[in-house]
């Protein structure tokens, strides 16, 4: 019998599949973007500060670039299914569409955060070692230095990402938590403006992120006393057997869920979100607001719909409030925001219950449409925070919804693309996010979940309220005479531009994309 029969008859019996050595050619992405980010801090150490970022950036792009042609590699393979790493690892239709998904999001991260406008320094602090205010900071300002640890920092942080919806056992998607989160905290505290509230955006994370990862790690724990190890496979087929202590496992299923909900930014767990996406830079708030979110939900799908499959009776009721309590607190509280930066993490904590629904219907679709809009979501957010960067007085960026008073007849194209993204977000037939909503919202009545759509369409409907409030600021509202102006590099153009064309892609001629979201789901998650 061939290999494939072999893996396929395995997976056919609910087995495990065999991994007698690493195999390097399965999880190549990963070792790409890490070995990408460990070159990186080679070159902070050896190369002079001027050419550091004309090393940097194309070193970046490469890992990047290469990370997902050699995804497109291994999803074009007969049979994706493998096990790597000693088991570690699962590689997989899911995972690949998935860290296919952060890779190109973190390539479009990457033109944002190239830039280098605003007196060379870009969005980023000439020296995060340097007081806020003090002399030392002017200096290093006034000399144009430029902050080149984000990019090693940042392909640490995509490395996390890849490995956390990959991992197979709970120590790995621990490990892969941290890996993910630890850069994150540095980057946040980076901003060139704004330099105190971006460092307690960075403390904030950093705390509300300590909690979690106890969270998760004492709930990994108590799943090991329950099932006796930590392989998802092996918890799966534990509750299968119904021979452990019922408490240890509703306990260890209630802790990793905080763990898990947190960097979902699911209410009650919502509470970094806000501050750290004020607070940071905000081609940093881009990259969390895509990737990060993409990267825990394919942490989140994997841990359900592997190891909790069979105890969805228990944990279904439990999402349901979570998901009712995410999409109507992130509408509502959104309301109230003045400020763009805070009012798009609402917009984002109530996304996240909509995408929780994906998660509730436990299926084929719901995974599928799942993954379709996670990359929708990704693409639009990217490209909103663009514009963001972009609309600029002399405090830096514009930050409160009146200074775009007028910006439609200041800057008419800006404004126009801005309006379509947050058209976008409120699901408007024609752009991607109507298709987004519309296949998850398909594939929860289809999983007996109707009440909760219910609950969306009535969230989306108040969504809709401060997306055309700041269209209306925009538009009919009259300029200030000192108001903001628009300053646009190449690369927050090209940017914001791929932005505009996934929007309009995925909601005019979406089947490509969602075929091949349903594509990866015939290759279920590997066990």
């Amino acid at each position: 019998m061939s290999t494939t029969s072999q893996v396929s008859a395995v997976l056919a019996q609910g087995g495990d599949i065999p991994a007698p050595h690493i195999e390097y050619g399965q999880i190549a992405p990963l070792l790409l973007v890490l070995g990408a980010a460990v070159v990186g801090v080679l070159v902070e150490a050896f190369v002079g500060r001027t050419a550091r970022y004309y090393a940097q950036v194309p070193l970046a792009f490469l890992g990047l670039a290469g990370g997902f042609g050699w995804t497109i590699a291994l999803a074009w393979r007969d049979n994706p299914h493998h096990v790597a790493a000693e088991g570690a690892l699962g590689v997989d239709g899911p995972t690949l569409f998935i860290q296919g998904t952060i890779l190109v999001l973190a390539l479009v991260s990457l033109l944002l955060i190239a830039e280098r406008g605003d007196k060379v320094g870009g969005h980023f602090a000439a020296q995060a070692s340097a007081l806020p205010g003090s002399e030392a900071e002017q200096r290093t300002t006034e000399a144009g230095f430029t902050q080149t640890e984000v990019f090693p920092l940042m392909m640490f942080a995509v490395g996390g990402m890849m490995m956390f919806p990959a991992a197979n056992d709970l120590l790995t998607m621990f490990v892969a938590l941290e890996v993910m989160s630890l850069p994150l905290y540095l980057l946040c505290g980076l901003a060139r403006r704004r330099r105190l509230l971006s460092q307690e955006a960075a403390v904030k994370y950093f705390l509300l992120g300590a909690f979690s990862s106890a969270f998760f790690l004492y709930g990994a724990a108590l799943l090991y006393g329950y099932a006796g190890s930590v392989r998802l496979s092996d918890i799966s087929a534990q509750i299968g057997k119904d021979a452990g202590s019922e408490t240890l496992l509703l306990a260890g299923v209630a802790l990793l869920t905080v763990g898990l909900l947190f960097k979902l930014g699911g209410v009650p767990f919502h509470m970094w979100k806000p501050d750290v996406y004020q607070g940071a830079p905000t081609p940093i708030t881009a990259l969390m607001a895509s990737c990060t979110v993409v990267a825990a939900f394919g942490g989140i799908l994997r841990v359900y719909y592997v190891a909790f499959e069979t105890l969805k009776w228990d944990w279904r009721p439990l999402m349901w409030g979570v998901a009712i309590l995410t999409m109507v607190a992130g509408s509502i509280i959104a309301i109230t925001q003045s400020d763009i930066k805070r009012m798009l993490a609402y917009s984002s904590i109530a996304h996240a219950g909509f995408l929780l629904m994906g998660v509730i219907a436990s299926s084929a679709d719901g995974l599928s449409s799942t993954m379709f809009y996670l990359v929708a979501y990704g693409f639009t957010s990217i490209g909103a925070f663009a514009v963001v960067t972009m609309v600029r007085d002399a405090g830096g960026e514009a930050g409160h919804l009146s200074r775009w008073a007028g910006l439609g007849k200041r800057s008419p194209v800006v404004a126009g693309v801005f309006a379509f993204f947050l058209l976008g977000f409120a699901g408007i037939p024609l752009t991607s996010g109507f298709t987004g909503k519309f296949a998850v919202f398909k594939a929860a009545v289809e999983g007996g979940a109707t009440p909760l759509v219910i609950v969306a369409v009535i969230s989306s409907a108040v969504a809709a309220f401060f997306y055309v409030r700041v269209i209306v600021v925009m538009f009919f509202s009259e300029p200030d005479a000192e108001g903001p102006v628009v300053v646009a590099g190449p690369a927050t153009a090209v940017a914001v531009a791929l932005g505009v064309t996934a929007t309009v892609v995925l909601g005019v001629i979406p089947q490509p994309v969602l075929d091949l979201a349903g594509q990866a789901t015939t290759h279920m998650f590997v066990r």
